[in-house]
């Protein structure tokens, strides 16, 4: 059966990838500097252009959820979304390092700044937390 390319990517892309955070962090891997995404087997099967779409729309979707989580859940996600070997302060320390690439292309500015300040409330809640 063939599936549409939003269907493709998250049954089976994104589904692979644990937490929000760590989607975000997939979504930051694929961003190139030009601000479009690398994605190989999307792109063979869809084509560059679908491809290209739909990744933007769920890395938008995929924000706007993060944004309007509270942050407590995210702090549990942070658990989630971390590699078995990697500490939640390490994780947040990329993320926070790849913070154009974390953000689709042409945010806002105010969308921008949401998103580094969660960022930051995340890392300074995980620091107190035991």
């Amino acid at each position: 059966m063939l599936r549409s390319v939003k269907e493709d990517l998250q049954a089976s892309t994104l589904r692979a990838v644990s937490g929000l955070l760590g989607k975000l962090r997939y979504f930051a891997a694929l961003r190139q500097q030009d601000g479009s995404y690398q994605h190989w087997g999307l792109s063979r099967v869809h084509g560059e252009e679908a491809a290209q779409k739909a990744l933007a729309e769920a890395h938008r979707r995929l924000v706007s959820i993060i944004l309007q989580t509270p942050l407590r859940k995210l702090v549990q996600d942070l658990d989630e979304s971390c590699t078995p070997n990697q500490s939640s302060m390490d994780f947040l320390e990329g993320l926070q390092n790849q913070e154009s690439e974390s953000l689709p292309k042409d945010p806002s500015a105010g969308y921008r700044r949401h998103l580094s300040s969660v960022l930051r409330a995340l890392s300074a809640l995980t620091k107190i937390r035991p």
